[in-house]
This record gives structure tokens, sequence and C-alpha cells, in this order.
């Protein structure tokens, strides 16, 4: 992945960049898509591009740069993002915001600076298990739907027992397969967007990045 890559995680304002009805529900998107209830079966030849674009995105092992997310009232926010594959994510939100996200491979958090509040969920039961895992599978019933045009390759994604009845679209460039997009909607509909630029892959990480400080998370309300 290189240049510009956008993505979705959900978020209520511009001080809860990540909201927990994204995560308990799963992620949401942008384009309309089949109940996930009743999923679409692509044809063999998309669900094979699909993976092929999965496997790609999945060999970039670390990455870091830069943010703007848009929440679904137009709400804007900026930061930094780090990936740590598998399973590490941490997004840092420039003031205002006392935002931060992250991910240790285990658990999520969403801690709130200001406030001295944590909210923490298991990454299993999130979309990010997905983008995050070492390897992605996209053979199975979780591909809902692939479009290739000339300029972009769509696929959106939607498994219940992940995502709950929310969906992920993840939007890629044709020709490098790099990500440009993820778009989150979440079982109310309601959509967040994140641009990401400034990426550099294959950069070193220290596991410090990812640590979630489960002592105050675990002593709040004491």
């Amino acid at each position: 992945m290189t240049d510009t890559v956008n993505g979705h995680l959900g978020q209520d304002s511009t001080l809860a960049p990540l909201s927990r009805r994204a995560f308990v529900g799963g992620l949401a998107v942008v384009t309309a898509l089949a109940v996930i209830g009743l999923p679409l079966e692509p044809a063999r030849a998309q669900t094979a591009v699909a993976q092929k674009i999965a496997d790609h995105f999945a060999s970039v092992k670390t990455m870091s740069g830069e943010f703007v997310q848009f929440g679904p009232r137009g709400e804007q926010t900026g930061g930094k993002f780090f990936i740590s594959r598998p399973g590490k994510i941490r997004f840092n939100y420039d003031a205002p915001s006392p935002m931060r996200v992250i991910a240790d491979g285990k658990s999520v958090v969403i801690g709130n600076q200001k406030m001295k509040t944590w909210d923490i969920y298991p990454l299993s039961k999130t979309p990010l298990k997905l983008l995050l895992s070492d390897e992605i599978d996209l053979t199975g019933k979780m591909v809902r739907d692939v479009k290739e045009e000339a300029d972009l390759i769509t696929i959106v994604l939607g498994d219940r027992s992940v995502f709950g009845d929310s969906t992920i679209t993840l939007m890629f460039d044709p020709k490098t397969y790099d990500l440009r997009q993820w778009t989150i909607t979440d079982a109310q509909k309601k959509d967040t967007s994140v641009m990401i630029f400034n990426v550099k892959n294959g950069i070193p990480m220290d596991d410090k990045v990812f640590r979630i400080p489960y002592d105050d998370i675990n002593n709040r309300g004491k």
C-alpha cells in the first residue's frame, strides 16, 4: 500500500471517533447491500479477484501514516495510525479529541484521555479481526459482492458472526491492489470514513505502541 488509503471506523461525534455500536454490531459501509441474513453469492471469478487482492493486502505486515476521519454527520478529526500484523493497530487522534483506539492482538480499547475512561471489546468480535489477520480468507460466503471498474475495485464483506448487522466495504486500486478506502456502515446505516495518507510500509514497530493500559481499565470505578 502506498500513497493513499481510506478507511471507516465508525463514530458518532468528533470526541467519539469509534462508536460502541460500530464494534458491538460490527462495522458499516457506503454501498447499497443485500441484507446480511440473505448473503449474495458472487461469481467464482469475482471471489478469486477478491482473494488475490486480500493476499496482497495481508502481505503488508507493518504500516504507519496519517489519517482524516469523517463521521456520519460530516464531523472531521485527524491523527496518526500504526498497524502491525497480526492483530495490532493504534489510532492517535489530534487535539482537541482526547480519543485513542488500540488493539493489541487480543482486545480493542477505545479510550478517552480527558475523561479517563476505556471501553474494551474482544478483537475477535470486531471487523478489525479481518483487516488485521496474517491471512485474509475471502473464499467463503463473507464476500457479498465484488465490483470491478476502470479506476476502482470494490469488495463488500459481511459475516453475521463478526459484523452483526453491519458490513464493511473495501476499495482497491485495480492496478496495484493497494487499499484506497474502507467504509463502515453500522446497524443503523450510519457511515464513517477515514482517509489515510503519507503511508509507510514495512517499518519496524515497537510493541509498546500497541500496549493497552489494562491496569487503568481494571481499576476504573474503584
